[in-house]
């Protein structure tokens, strides 16, 4: 299958364009992006935010292995 990805501000110039000129193509689909787009830098929650979280609590050492 193969996507043919309308920015969100182009979807009324270009959408139905499109989607005539694919009509016969049985493995083009048009579809419009939905992905949050713009805003500034800061306004989005950083990376570290998005990441696992380390688990909580205290660890016993580690021994290494005695040498031989």
């Amino acid at each position: 299958m193969i996507y043919c990805v309308v920015p969100r501000p182009l979807e009324n110039e270009l959408f139905d364009r499109l989607s005539d000129y694919y009509k016969d193509e049985p493995n083009v689909e048009v579809i419009v992006d939905r992905r949050a787009q713009g805003g500034l830098p800061g306004d989005h929650p950083s990376f570290k935010e998005k990441r696992r979280q380390r688990a909580k609590g205290s660890f016993p050492a580690i021994e290494p292995p005695p040498v031989a």
